[in-house]
């Protein structure tokens, strides 16, 4: 593991021993997976119930992993991470409302954000960020990139979709403010891949403003990068580029043997890895075009980016590369990688206690499975524990 991660003195500065103890306590807890079980079950009956339990969510997972239940409420928090260097992109972690009238909302809502993301660039606020989901039925997406006939009321729905789209994209743009859109399930990605690139040729002509997602634990993306790419020389268009690993990988694995067809999931983590390696080698070959916000856990794959950019004569502050985190995991890579004046930023879930609760679980049942992960922040924070007992 790089030693440049190692000093827990800038990666917990923000944290005061109570926010240090409750990290450390809150992930011994994440790394158990009988214990995460039973919370699941019992936060999920609480909450049911409607039993008097928001109080303790929020001061302990709640403030752990999110930034407030509302952009102004977030506020402290953005501006505490930029003081040390590192930004914000506020995601409004609201999930699973599947009415129409939910997703204006949520579109409405989005623009709401795109304006106090711009008000508030100078102050930490890079990026933009939405979920196709958010705007749209995943049934519509799915049958799209099945290329299933669409009924008169599907078409009208997708027709609202492709608008929130172009709204979104084309507000952000305005402000020349990057927005990223989130990847989801395999098989409603395809449809929006199509309707990403079709708002890359249109907003992306000078620089790029619109970012599609890549989750490299599938085996085709990097092959679908390559094909975008050259897309993009043809065409005249900029790319920008989200990479991750992925984030449904059990549920793309049991929904691929439940229907008897090849999982797009690498074979092993170790493919998976060298996907993402691949994509982080292939972008930084062509910042002339593409623009990488590389979100990772993995310090080998967030050494591997700032290595790359050294050996490139890439600066280290160059607005076409950003590296970014989950709030409230991996500040070692994060501040310490803000320190040594690379562009970083944290994504901060916001929204009502009760709300993001569905995302909040979600989060802490793949963590899980993070092999490593649990153990090497135990590790740091009782480090930067015994650390502050010393210098007493």
């Amino acid at each position: 593991m790089s030693t440049r991660f190692n000093d827990t003195k800038t990666a917990f500065a923000l944290k005061d021993n109570f926010e240090l103890g409750r990290a450390y306590w809150l992930f011994r807890f994440i790394g158990n997976n009988t214990l995460i079980g039973m919370g699941t079950t019992l936060t999920n009956l609480s909450l049911k119930l409607h039993l008097p339990v928001e109080w303790l969510i929020r001061k302990t997972v709640f403030n752990q992993f999110c930034g407030g239940v509302s952009e102004a409420d977030c506020k402290p928090v953005i501006r505490k991470m930029k003081q040390k260097g590192v930004g914000s992109v506020l995601d409004y972690s609201v999930e699973g409302k599947e009415d129409e009238s939910s997703f204006e909302a949520t579109f409405n809502k989005t623009m709401e954000i795109i304006d106090f993301v711009h008000q508030n660039q100078n102050e930490g606020t890079p990026f933009a960020v939405f979920k196709p989901t958010g705007f749209g039925k995943l049934a519509i997406y799915q049958k799209i990139s099945e290329k299933q006939p669409l009924t008169d009321e599907e078409k009208k729905a997708w027709e609202r979709i492709v608008y929130r789209f172009d709204q979104a994209c084309a507000k952000a743009a305005a402000y020349k403010l990057p927005i990223m859109i989130d990847a989801e399930e395999s098989w409603m990605q395809d449809a929006a891949d199509d309707l990403i690139e079709q708002m890359m040729q249109k907003y992306n002509r000078e620089e790029p403003i619109v970012y599609n997602t890549l989750q490299m634990y599938r085996h085709d993306r990097l092959d679908y990068l390559k094909k975008l790419h050259q897309r993009a020389i043809d065409n005249g268009f900029f790319i920008g580029v989200k990479v991750v690993r992925g984030a449904y990988m059990e549920k793309e694995n049991a929904r691929a043997a439940e229907k008897g067809y090849t999982s797009p999931i690498c074979v092993s983590k170790q493919a998976t890895d060298d996907n993402y390696d691949g994509a982080i080698n292939y972008i930084l070959e062509h910042t002339d075009r593409i623009s990488l916000f590389a979100g990772t856990h993995n310090e080998k794959s967030s050494a591997l980016v700032m290595d790359l950019m050294d050996k490139k004569g890439i600066k280290h502050n160059d607005k076409r590369v950003w590296l970014a985190q989950l709030y409230g995991m991996s500040d070692h890579i994060s501040f310490n990688a803000a320190k040594l004046g690379y562009n970083v930023a944290k994504y901060l879930p916001f929204g009502p206690v009760r709300e993001v609760m569905p995302y909040l679980i979600r989060r802490a049942q793949e963590n899980t499975s993070v092999a490593g992960q649990m153990g090497r922040e135990l590790t740091l924070l009782m480090q930067e524990h015994k650390r502050r007992q010393k210098e007493k």
